[in-house]
């Protein structure tokens, strides 16, 4: 779920969707001791793809590439303008930023994917919108502003086309997945962490945007086969038809 913000990155530097990755398995040298080959979570390869398909079928081979090309620190300023806190030790991380090699923090990823819904504007995030004393009077109230603009409104455009474009992912998760909503578009990406330790769905309408986690609270691996389209989806689903 790590991956919009790199191909954001991307797009910054003269990328588009339609730019075609190679998707084989590939060594991509020595990162922390030892040689860094990643696969895609099914085992399979597909030579080349468009940004567009790697992206919407959350292929790893492409977005490691992806990140090499584009910079592993540029892509952490992105994630950054956009509201993540956690990347200050930037020693830490390698290509494998890209597949979740780095922590988030859901209320941070979610508020982060908000700048993509409404187009590059990014707003602080708060809980508290009014206090009033017992007898109605307002103490303290919060002032929306304007916001301000840290994505350039047509890379947010970008992702959003390729995020809601549900024909562009059904090589992967089906033309029936859980990661739409009836009647209207919706723009939404899973995440799938190291031995299934953590799942997410982050998935959006311009006025509403919904961050889901499943995992165990000790850090233990989920079972073989939870991914965040069987897991996570659901949930945003439901919840997203309710709300909304």
């Amino acid at each position: 779920s790590f991956k919009p913000y790199v191909y954001s990155t991307a797009f910054k530097k003269g990328f588009s969707p339609a730019t075609l990755l190679i998707d084989v398995v590939t060594n991509f040298g020595e990162f922390g001791g030892k040689d860094y080959a990643p696969q895609n979570y099914d085992g399979k390869e597909r030579g080349p793809v468009s940004i567009r398909a790697a992206l919407q079928g959350s292929l790893n081979i492409p977005a490691v590439k992806t990140v090499l090309l584009v910079g592993v620190e540029d892509s952490i300023d992105t994630a950054e303008a956009l509201g993540i806190t956690t990347l200050k030790d930037r020693s830490r991380f390698g290509p494998s930023l890209v597949l979740g090699g780095a922590e988030v923090k859901l209320l941070e990823h979610t508020a982060a994917y908000g700048v993509f819904a409404i187009g590059g504007i990014k707003h602080d995030t708060l809980a508290i919108l009014k206090v009033e004393d017992k007898n109605g009077r307002v103490l303290e109230e919060y002032r929306p502003s304007l916001g301000r603009e840290v994505l350039n409104p047509q890379i947010a455009y970008q992702i959003n086309h390729i995020l809601s474009d549900n024909e562009s992912r059904i090589f992967i998760f089906g033309r029936n997945n859980r990661l739409t909503l009836p009647g209207r578009p919706a723009a939404a990406k899973t995440g799938t962490t190291q031995e299934n330790r953590d799942n997410w769905v982050i998935g959006y309408t311009p006025s509403l945007v919904t961050g889901v986690w499943v995992g165990n609270n000790d850090n233990a691996e989920m079972a073989e086969r939870a991914f965040g389209s069987s897991t996570t989806a659901p949930i945003w689903q439901e919840f997203m038809r309710r709300a909304l």
